[in-house]
């Protein structure tokens, strides 16, 4: 049986996405609890998940299907109930572009199990279709921008005291070096948030919601972990669906690799890519329910552009136009997969056997072809190849100064390394710093040489960088991203030069500034974080080129298209040099002094 409702909206396809397949806030908005799959590998390869929970009065149980989805165009998903009111129960939303808006289709789907679920279906069908419809128009409201939230929820049910203690923690959190005014307005998310946003807080996702840059708003949420508001955890994401299926509360508890029970299979630990820092209510201010709202929604797999669930030797072709981008043909069970650069226009097709996905010839542009020549029913995906760039990645996390400062026991367990595909790393080191001591003495000296300390680390937080450590007089500091690092070493020699401006000749400063960027092996040293490797050694190589005041860049810096417009304003000299450890001739740009 079936019954649809069907609204006209002024906004187009792509903008009515996001919020309408968020299957996840909208089954939490419409009141259901969250539930938790029982996963059961089979012996084709696929997984058979079963649920069971409470909804309208009824215990249920249920092998939940994956869901079929086409971005921007429809999503369905049904649940095959051996308890409860109905055998067959489920969604299908449908947009369809309408002039400048869409059309919006929403039906339900049922099939009856025992008396009740024929002799009262249609009424519990209409009863969820109204719920759904004020949801929808709530939705469509806050796409518009009429609605600072997307739905009307009742206040969370909290401990004894949980808003005045939170409104204590915001207080410390503002109090906090690293706040950033941050305090109440996380306090008051944290108290009236969804679940659904708060389970696994990003961050990144939170600087777009509080309308500030992204380093105060993960400067503010490792602020709330040190004052209470706030946990945090460390996800190991699967490779496949980049869910969060293991997660560790100590950086040295976190092991090489997991295994994912919703994809069937064994994955790597990659600090780049798929160990991400999360965070969630504590306990005691906001405590959440195990398990999801929706736990295979569209949107909780962004990156998979179209999934289609595929009977044993069915054809099917649908229409979509892909941009151009990186992708990967694959299905939900092991197997082989098919990567695929697409530059536009008509997209391969996808042929899946027991053994995995091979791509076809493409056929008319707008279109993509499905064949699903495996003897049982699976999944087949598109998915964007591309990594979020909303999560706070170890790699990322680990070179700001605030986790330095408030987390400098966390550290890899003994034994244990994390390769580093990308790190900018800056080495500074005072020119003269004997001679210094001489002119002035030890004790205005020492005040002066940390006077330049307390400026330099200021300069680096403030590019979203991390001091490692200092030795003597030098800073090593590790970035991101090349470009900060680079105008991090811009802004020293300023600062320094604006020193020596203004105090007494035998006072003045002379930096010496090198910058390289390349692999590292991160590994606890000292009770620290620390960085090994050729490109450290080169880092540390090109800074003793520096003759004080200047800054030298190694190529591959210099090459960076973001440092190459910041040099754009700079007098540079072209060089190179033999240093020890490298067999061939060093090429490094040198970023000459300013006249003054």
């Amino acid at each position: 049986m079936r019954r649809t409702w069907t609204w006209h909206f002024d906004l187009p396809p792509d903008r009515l996405w996001p919020v309408l397949a968020d299957t996840s806030r909208f089954n939490e908005a419409m009141g259901l609890p969250p539930y938790v799959l029982e996963e059961t590998p089979q012996p084709n390869g696929t997984v058979l998940r079963r649920g069971s929970g409470k909804a309208a009065g009824f215990s249920l149980a249920w092998e939940e299907k994956p869901y079929e989805w086409i971005v921007n165009r429809h999503f369905r998903q049904a649940r095959l109930f051996s308890k409860g009111p109905f055998r067959r129960f489920g969604p299908v939303f449908d947009i369809e572009p309408e002039g400048n808006g869409s059309k919006v289709s929403y039906a339900l789907e049922w099939e009856p199990l025992t008396f009740v679920g024929r002799l009262f279906g249609r009424k519990l069908a209409e009863q969820a279709g109204a719920a759904v419809e004020k949801r929808v128009l709530q939705a469509v409201a806050f796409a518009r921008g009429e609605r600072s939230t997307m739905f009307d929820m009742p206040a969370p049910e909290l401990p004894a005291g949980a808003r005045e203690r939170a409104a204590a923690l915001a207080t410390a959190i503002d109090g906090s070096p690293y706040g950033n005014g941050l305090g109440k307005p996380l306090s008051d998310h944290v108290l009236g948030g969804m679940a659904s946003d708060l389970a696994h807080l990003k961050p990144k996702l939170l600087a777009r919601a509080f309308g500030v840059a992204q380093r105060p708003a993960i400067e503010a949420c490792l602020a709330a972990v040190s004052a209470g508001l706030l946990s945090m955890k460390w996800d190991l994401l699967c490779t496949n669906c980049r869910g969060p299926k293991l997660s560790a509360v100590a950086l040295s508890e976190l092991p090489r690799g997991a295994h994912c029970p919703s994809c069937n299979i064994d994955y790597d630990r990659d600090f780049e890519r798929n160990v991400e820092l999360s965070f969630a209510p504590s306990a005691a201010i906001r405590p959440l329910m195990p398990g999801g709202f929706c736990l295979s929604g569209p949107m909780a797999t962004p990156h998979v552009p179209v999934q289609l669930l595929l009977a044993p030797g069915e054809r099917r072709t649908i229409d979509l136009a892909l941009p151009p981008g990186r992708y990967r043909l694959r299905t939900l069970h092991p197997g082989s997969a098919s990567d695929v650069d697409h530059d536009g226009g008509a997209f391969p097709g996808l042929r899946v056997t027991a053994s995995g996905v091979e791509a076809t010839a493409a056929g008319e542009a707008g279109k993509i072809s499905f064949a699903n020549d495996a003897d049982f029913e699976l999944a087949a995906l598109i998915e964007d190849r591309t990594w979020t760039r909303d999560a706070l990645t170890a790699t990322e996390v680990v070179s700001l100064q605030v986790f330095r400062d408030l987390f400098a026991e966390a550290t890899l367990r003994p034994g244990d390394d994390a390769a580093v595909g990308q790190i900018a790393l800056l080495f500074t080191d005072l020119r003269g710093s004997t001679a210094l001591y001489e002119r002035v003495g030890d004790a205005v000296a020492f005040n002066i040489v940390r006077e330049h300390f307390a400026f330099l680390g200021s300069i680096v937080r403030d590019h979203n960088g991390a001091v490692v450590k200092t030795i003597g007089d030098a800073v090593m500091a590790a970035f991101g991203d090349p470009a900060d690092a680079v105008q991090a070493a811009l802004d020293m020699q300023a600062r320094i030069a604006e020193f020596n401006r203004a105090n007494a000749a035998d006072r003045a400063l002379a930096i010496k500034l090198g910058v390289h960027v390349g692999g590292s092996v991160m590994v606890s040293l000292n009770d620290r974080l620390d960085y090994f490797g050729s490109t450290v050694n080169m880092a540390a190589r090109l800074q003793g080129q520096s003759s004080g005041g200047d800054i030298v860049l190694s190529r591959a810096v210099a090459d960076d298209p973001a440092v190459k417009r910041l040099l754009e304003a700079v007098p540079t000299h072209d060089e190179s040099v033999s240093l020890k450890g490298f067999d061939q001739p060093v090429g490094f740009v040198r970023v000459l002094p300013r006249t003054p």
